[in-house]
């Protein structure tokens, strides 16, 4: 068994550390005070590839492996969890589906823009009444000819204003539930398809996140991203992958909290001595460095297995579920350990604290990461 990166994979993060550090960090606090998606910067993200990461050269992709992906998320999330949410919800929810699940004319249309950042990808599947209950889908898309009428509307949409094409699932046969649920892809100015509320939200400020609103959208049969009525069961492939991304999300903002918190202990003086020295702030920093280093393993196994084409969904889970706890527990002694300095926004603890508690909710709440795992362990469908 090898734990070890290799060179290349070294010389990834190494590069993507210097991007965040160069191109992130001095600007972390004017982008989350804005609450505005950051364009240029995500010109400069497809630039470096970090927008195309596991797709192959032929689509302007990278052509790197699902660890590079976790890696470059974690060392962007390290510095600003918001630009590392988008850099996710773009490559392994908007861009992977089209990857997967797209016909040729579709890749060659929308994967080569999405790629190099010339497109912003959305990926909409949440509505007001179906949020777990994902399958519980209520935007209707009804088929006239070589055409389908698309009503509905969406919520809690990454880049759903900013996006340029959008991944969306709508009921195509009310008939078989789950199964008739399909998915297709939109541009951005096609009638009847536009951004309703930009939701104003506690963290992740930089990441625009949108309600998406369709009236009388007609699409045409082309548009159909895979097979009718198999969209659902797509999009829950695309989600066990997607947890990848957003276990390496949180993993990377509990890095980033964990070392606000060493790096202050060890400075911070008080009664003649730095609280490093003082066995409860030990206990703390003993604590984040112990559930990050567990969180970053799960995420690298799951990563790797991924790569390899094995079945990730109990795997997605478990890191999914253990990352996003980690990143609340580690912002949170984070903000402790920092005291009256963390509730600033002086220091960078108190964004993490803000940002942390998405990765428990998006792509799947813990219960239902919880429940994932039990069926698997249950051996239930």
């Amino acid at each position: 068994m090898d734990f070890d990166l290799d060179d290349d994979q070294i010389l990834t993060r190494q590069t993507v550390r210097e991007f965040a550090e160069k191109e992130i960090r001095p600007n972390v606090r004017k982008m989350d005070a804005a609450g505005k998606f950051p364009r240029d910067l995500f010109r400069k993200l497809g630039e470096m590839g970090f927008l195309g990461v596991f797709f192959p050269p032929e689509y302007d992709g990278a052509g790197l492996s699902v660890v590079d992906y976790a890696i470059i998320i974690e060392e962007i999330s390290r510095v600003d969890g918001s630009i590392g949410l988008g850099v996710a919800a773009h490559n392994s929810l908007c861009s992977n589906h089209i990857f997967m699940f797209g016909n040729e004319e579709q890749r060659q249309r929308y994967l080569r823009p999405l790629a190099r950042g010339d497109f912003i990808g959305a990926w909409s599947l949440t509505e007001p009444t179906a949020g777990s209950d994902a399958g519980g889908t209520r935007s209707r898309a009804v088929k006239d000819g070589d055409h389908f009428v698309v009503n509905g509307s969406k919520t809690f949409t990454t880049h759903g204003a900013v996006g340029d094409v959008c991944v969306i699932f709508a009921v195509t046969d009310p008939s078989k539930g789950k199964h008739g649920i399909s998915a297709f892809a939109i541009e951005k100015g096609t009638p009847g398809f536009r951004p309703g509320k930009i939701e104003d939200k506690l963290g992740m400020r930089a990441s625009e996140t949108a309600e998406v609103l369709m009236q009388d959208c007609r699409l045409h049969k082309s548009q159909m991203l895979g097979k009718e009525g198999e969209g659902f069961v797509n999009a829950l492939q695309i989600l066990d992958g997607g947890r990848i991304g957003i276990a390496a999300l949180g993993l990377g903002m509990a890095q980033g909290a964990y070392e606000t918190a060493l790096a202050y202990a060890k400075q911070r003086e008080q009664f003649g001595k730095p609280i490093a020295s003082f066995q409860a702030v030990q206990n703390m920093l003993a604590d984040m460095a112990m559930d990050v280093e567990a969180s970053r393993w799960l995420t690298y196994r799951c990563a790797w297995m991924k790569q390899n084409g094995l079945s990730v969904t109990k795997a997605s889970a478990m890191a999914k579920l253990r990352a996003s706890e980690t990143a609340v527990r580690t912002a949170d002694r984070s903000v402790q350990i920092l005291g009256g300095y963390g509730y600033t926004k002086d220091f960078p603890a108190e964004k993490f604290y803000r940002d942390a508690k998405l990765c428990t909710i998006g792509e799947g709440t813990s219960e239902i990461q919880r429940l994932v795992i039990a069926r698997q362990v249950l051996g239930e469908s």
